[in-house]
């Protein structure tokens, strides 16, 4: 999986370059008390909403079948099992390094520990399984939708930041990077003070595993998931586009998943799979 690394990496660098010279970082920075670290980051920090992609074990703490928290997952990370629904770091791991934020991982919202000074760099929200209708997952059990998430963002996360930098959300929230894993609430969040958005497309539904499971012999079936994914993308690039206009001073980039993850399929040997 080098190389979808890598080019996720190449995207958000090419972003920051951007939203470096689109956004007055120094007006806002002042006037909130952020650690000295924050300025040696590219940015200071994340928050980070969405489904498995994103996740980084806020289902450990539900009672549901989505939950990555046993072997094989985590068989490379730190201590083991997380609630990563990989065998490492996942994308936002690799990003905060990249960033050079001056944690080691951003936190999961549901850990009883996220408070305090241990939010200024950001907050995960990601809930496996859930997506942007409020019943997405259902069939797993316990897990937060996105419209719950975001809810849960600015009900506890965001009155908690306040009080920790002393200053508003509308000063302290341009400084940060807002990861969405599943699209739908993008406007909310900007009313809610943030500026900057990574969004990720939709993955080739018809080449995951549960549907080569359960759908063997369909390969009309695989190829009209597919379809629906494309169809998906092209409307969400559609639909970023228009918001831009709607949204003054907001930044997006699409990260094209289904492409690269295609890319991977069809030719796995130089990341060796």
């Amino acid at each position: 999986m080098a190389k979808y690394h890598k080019n996720f990496i190449f995207t958000i660098s090419l972003l920051l370059s951007y939203l470096s010279l689109s956004i007055s970082y120094y007006d806002h920075h002042n006037k909130c008390s952020f650690p000295k670290e924050c300025g040696k980051a590219k940015t200071n920090g994340m928050f980070v909403f969405g489904s498995s992609l994103v996740d980084n074990g806020n289902n450990n703490f539900f009672e549901n079948r989505a939950k990555a928290d046993y072997l094989p997952y985590g068989m490379d990370f730190p201590n083991g099992p997380s609630g990563r629904f990989t065998n490492g770091k996942n994308i936002i791991d690799l990003l905060g390094e990249h960033l050079k934020l001056p944690i080691d991982f951003i936190p999961s919202f549901k850990d009883p520990s996220t408070k305090g000074l241990k939010i200024v760099y950001g907050v995960n929200h990601a809930s496996a399984s859930s997506g942007i209708l409020d019943d997405t997952g259902i069939i797993a059990g316990n897990v937060t939708s996105l419209r719950q998430q975001i809810k849960d963002f600015e009900e506890e996360s965001l009155p908690e930041l306040e009080n920790v930098l002393g200053c508003t959300t509308n000063d302290s929230l341009p400084n940060y990077l807002f990861v969405v894993g599943v699209g739908g609430n993008d406007i909310k969040l900007y009313n809610l003070g943030g500026r900057k958005f990574v969004l990720t497309g939709v993955f080739p539904l018809g080449n995951y595993p549960l549907v080569k499971l359960n759908m063997p012999n369909c390969d009309f079936c695989v190829t009209l998931l597919n379809q629906a994914a494309q169809l998906f993308n092209t409307n969400l690039a559609s639909m970023v586009a228009q918001l831009r206009t709607l949204m003054p001073g907001s930044h997006f980039v699409i990260i094209n998943t289904y492409n690269i993850l295609n890319q991977i399929l069809s030719d796995p040997a130089p990341e060796g799979i």
